[in-house]
């Protein structure tokens, strides 16, 4: 006779963590997992993944990033940095009284995940990345300007630019 994991419902709740509230699923007991998602997803989309891992002995932490879902969006664009995403998770990991978690990243959320890897690797145990490979800055050019390059102007990333005129009030929407 085996022993199954007893495991608990998707809890929810909202964190304040980086100077905003963050909504947050999480599921079962044990060394943390932060699960984040892509472009335009919410913690929704890992689901199936918070109950599976929480069955095998992990405390599993979904968030809606920055923006997103039921997290507070900040008004300026400004706000919006991997600096400032990465400082949310770190408080989240604060929150739940750890000095590390295993981070799993797919599409927008593999590249935070990057990012936190590389700005506190002191805090990351281990990261997988799905469908965004490390793609270092070119200081020499904008970050919009070689994906234009590299993939068109009808990426969702080109799509969502602002093109900016020599004045900030002259701001084409």
């Amino acid at each position: 006779m085996s022993m199954a994991l007893i495991v608990s419902e998707v809890n929810h709740q909202r964190i304040k963590t980086n100077g905003i509230w963050m909504h947050i699923a999480e599921q079962g007991t044990g060394p943390l997992v932060l699960l984040l998602h892509g472009f335009p997803e919410i913690w929704y989309s890992w689901r199936h993944q918070l109950k599976y891992l929480a069955s095998h002995g992990y405390h599993t932490v979904a968030p809606d990033l920055r923006g997103y879902g039921d997290s507070d969006s900040p008004i300026s664009p400004t706000s919006y940095t991997f600096m400032h995403v990465v400082g949310d998770l770190l408080g989240l990991i604060d929150h739940f009284g750890e000095q590390q978690a295993f981070v799993v990243g797919d599409d927008w959320g593999a590249n935070i995940g990057w990012h936190m890897s590389l700005f506190r690797p002191d805090r990351v145990k281990g990261f997988v990345a799905i469908g965004v490979p490390y793609f270092p800055r070119i200081p020499t050019i904008k970050t919009v300007e070689a994906i234009r390059k590299a993939y068109g102007d009808h990426t969702h990333v080109s799509q969502f630019q602002v093109e900016q005129r020599e004045h900030s009030q002259d701001m084409i929407v």
